[in-house]
This record gives structure tokens, C-alpha cells and sequence, in this order.
């Protein structure tokens, strides 16, 4: 620990921040500074009570970079009055563990201050060196804090995440990260404002759908930026010099996110790969978040191609779990197989079609009665009532298949699956037609 009287210490770290990059040294110190993560930061919600009340769960921190993560632990290390320790799992090993466990217990022991170890990277750890702090977290010896960019189902251990509450911290949104940025440029004791530069509201716009999300890049975009604007103002020009290409036109909040996600649909569900694809690149290099097009993606998989090709969702659920695993830049990769194999498969509504009619119908005749004969009967009351009677179990007849009425009374006859002939769909199409047929000889009745 730097001792009072270091002054070529304290100097040195002094020059060290000044030195840092803009990212680094705006980064908030307490709660009211902090931008972004509402959903767990904004008034009267957990973690923000949980930091107030300074009574803290172990937690992993999960979210993209840039998101605040490490930031959010700082942010705990000057609200909490606990001891902090802050541990990278790329810089540090087992070896250290040992004494951190001997650091807390004196704390515990000798000043009654319990720990919090915030481990940055965990998903950097292995299984033995994860299962090395499962003792001290069961015993109470300290707080664990973890934060990873990694899906911590497939990167933390379960024993461990057993014992922690995980936290989803989500990419920061462009009026965000713009709020982010006019906070440095006028900040004058971190922040650029003894430059007393001026930038426009499309370069920052810009600025913050390059940086995708992630505050980190946002900030040091704009101290490119303001390197390059030679004390004047920062604009459009200004910034695609900063990053070496020009920013696309793509409001993530406004008519052009929903134009270009339009456009991206249509061409998948028109059996245009072509279009697909461009206008894919599009949303990729914009910055627009690449699980959002995944979601859509699966939605369309259900939406437009349905049976025609049930493989289709299988690769497009697929894909959004490989691209959780990768991330980018490889990740586009997975992205366009699947972008392409739904542009190309044979497409089909009818499933969607189906459950609005029945969604239709159900609002119009409301909560109609479920016919006796398939109504679960676990008492002997329900079964003198008639329950369960007459029920005939598919199993027992030729090909599983039975002749009964599913519908209620009212609504026998009723079809909402009506399957195209369209890829597999076609073969639906076909044995429904064929079950019909058998279910009529079953009951002798004619067509």
C-alpha cells in the first residue's frame, strides 16, 4: 500500500491518470454518474438497493464489453464499506487466491470488515481454478463478484454459479452513449473539456452507432476525434476521418433501424439470399446489436418458412447459441449460413396463420367447456361425474390413431392448421388427408 509521505509514488500515479485514455479516466465513481443499466441500477430496483443497503450477494456481472461491468465494481468499491479486492483472472492464478484468503480473514478477524473480491474475466478460469474459490464463498469468507463477456451457463462451473446471482448488463443504447460523450466533452477535470470543443448532434449519433453499444470505444472515438478537430468543432466529416469509414445511416431508435430490419425480413421471406445478406451487412456495420437480428431471425424461421422446412428454427436457434459462443467478428459467419439457408428453404405461414385464427376464435366464444371425454380425472368425484368417460387411447388403435373429438362441442369440425403444399409441408398435407380418411372408416361414416 502507497504510504501518506510517497510523494514520487502519489506523483507518479497522479501523471499515470492523466496520462490515460479518455475511457479510462471518465470512468463514473459513484451511482448518480453511472449511465445505462436501468433495468438493475434505476430507482428502487435490486442491485441499486442492494448497493445502498450495502448488503451484498455473490454476483456475476454478465454483458458485452463496454457495458460497464468493471465500472459497476468500482462503483460498488467506493460505495460499500467493505473491503474491496479487485482480482483479473488474466493477470493472477491460484497462487494469489491463498493470499487473498489470508487478507479477508484478517479483515474479518482484526476490523470486523467483511470482503468483496471482484474477479474480472472469470470465464478466464478454468474448472480448478473456479472450484479453488468454492470453500470461501460457501464459508463466507468473502464476497465474489465476477464479471464475464461469456454466457456463464457454459463458462462458470455450476457449483459456482449455483451460489452467485447473475446479473445481465446490457449494451449501452445510443441516447446513452451519447449522454456518455457530452459528458466528456465537458467534463474539465477528466474529460476534454479544457478543449472547449463543440460537436454536433449527428456526430455523435455517429460516434455512438460505430461504438455498438460499447461505451469504451464510444469514448475513444471521440478522443480521436478531438485529437483531429484541431480545437474546432467536431462534426460528420471529423468523425468518419476518426474511424477511417463512413457512418451509415442507421438510427437505431428511429424510422431507419425499422426500415432496414424491414427490408432484411422481406428479403428472407421473398427467397432473396442476395438481398438478405446486403442488407444484413448493413445492420453488421452500423453496429447494430447481432443477437437482435438472430431474434428475429428465429421468429422468422417459425413466422415464414414453419413446416415447409422444420429444420429451419433448428438452424436458426442453432445459430443464435453458436453466435453466443463466438461472438464477432467471426460470428457474421454464422450469422449468413443461416440468413441464407432461410432465404433459400421453402416457406410456409400456415402455423402462424393457425394460432391467430385461434387466437380469433378463443376471444370470440370465450372459455368453452373441454369436451368430458378428455378431461383429466385424479378423483373418484371427477370420475363419477363423468370425467375421463369414454376417452379412447391412441395407442391402442392401429397406427396410434383414433377418431375423437378434440374440440369443444361447439366448435367441432373447426380448422385452423391448414398446411401449404409447400417443401414438407407438402407431405403434412398428405397424411392429414390420409388421418382424415382413416378416422372416417373408424367411424363408418361416410365423406
Amino acid at each position: 500500500m502507497t504510504q501518506p509521505n510517497d510523494l514520487f509514488s502519489h506523483a507518479a500515479r497522479g501523471s499515470a491518470e492523466q496520462n490515460a485514455p479518455l475511457a479510462e479516466r471518465m470512468r463514473p465513481r459513484t451511482l448518480e454518474e453511472y449511465v445505462g443499466q436501468e433495468h438493475l441500477l434505476g430507482q428502487g430496483k435490486m442491485l441499486r438497493r442492494m448497493i445502498e443497503s450495502d448488503r451484498l450477494p455473490s454476483l456475476l456481472f454478465w454483458g458485452p464489453p463496454g457495458s460497464g461491468k468493471t465500472t459497476l465494481a468500482r462503483v460498488i468499491a467506493n460505495a460499500t464499506s467493505a473491503h474491496f479486492i479487485f482480482f483479473s483472472a488474466i493477470l493472477s492464478g491460484i497462487k494469489e487466491i491463498r493470499d487473498i484468503v489470508a487478507e479477508a480473514e484478517n479483515q474479518l478477524a482484526y476490523r470486523g470488515q467483511t470482503t468483496i473480491l471482484f474477479v474480472d474475466e472469470i470465464h478466464r478460469f478454468n474448472k480448478g481454478q473456479q472450484d479453488a474459490f468454492l470453500p470461501y464463498v460457501e464459508r463466507g469468507v468473502f464476497t465474489l463478484i465476477g464479471a464475464t463477456t461469456e454466457n456463464p451457463s457454459f463458462e462458470v462451473i455450476p457449483p459456482l454459479l449455483s451460489r452467485c446471482k447473475v446479473l445481465i448488463l446490457n449494451p449501452l443504447g445510443e441516447e446513452e452513449l451519447v449522454t456518455i460523450l457530452r459528458q466528456a466533452l465537458a467534463d474539465r477535470g477528466r474529460g476534454l473539456g479544457g478543449m472547449e470543443l463543440e460537436a454536433s448532434d449527428e456526430s455523435l449519433a455517429a460516434i455512438a452507432d460505430y461504438a455498438g453499444g460499447d461505451a469504451r470505444r464510444a469514448l475513444n472515438t471521440l478522443e480521436s476525434c478531438a485529437r483531429l478537430s484541431r480545437g474546432e468543432a467536431i462534426d460528420l466529416s471529423a468523425v468518419q476521418e476518426a474511424i477511417q469509414q463512413k457512418p451509415l445511416l442507421y438510427d437505431k431508435g428511429g424510422e431507419e433501424h425499422y426500415n432496414v430490419i424491414s427490408a432484411f425480413i422481406k428479403s428472407m421471406r421473398g427467397s432473396d439470399p442476395d438481398g438478405a445478406l446486403y442488407w444484413l451487412a448493413r445492420m453488421i456495420e452500423a453496429g447494430e446489436d447481432p443477437l437482435f437480428i438472430l431474434r428475429r431471425m428465429v421468429i422468422l424461421a417459425s413466422e415464414d418458412v414453419g413446416n415447409a422446412d422444420p429444420r429451419g428454427l433448428q438452424l436458426a436457434v442453432s445459430a443464435m447459441q453458436a453466435f453466443q459462443l463466438v461472438g464477432m467478428p467471426e460470428g457474421r459467419i454464422i450469422i449468413a449460413q443461416a440468413v441464407t439457408y432461410l432465404a433459400t428453404a421453402p416457406k410456409s405461414n400456415a402455423s402462424y396463420a393457425g394460432i391467430n385464427e385461434a387466437l380469433a376464435e378463443v376471444r370470440r366464444s370465450g372459455s368453452l367447456p373441454v369436451p368430458l371425454q378428455i378431461r383429466n380425472a385424479p378423483t373418484k368425484l371427477m370420475k363419477e361425474a363423468g370425467y375421463g368417460k369414454g376417452y379412447r387411447y391412441a395407442h391402442d388403435f392401429l397406427d396410434s390413431m383414433v377418431a375423437q373429438e378434440y374440440l369443444p362441442e361447439r366448435l367441432s369440425g373447426t380448422v385452423f392448421y391448414r398446411p401449404k403444399e409447400s417443401g414438407y409441408e407438402k407431405s403434412i398435407a398428405e397424411r392429414m388427408e390420409w388421418m382424415k380418411k382413416r378416422k372416417i372408416e373408424q367411424t363408418g361414416e361416410g365423406s
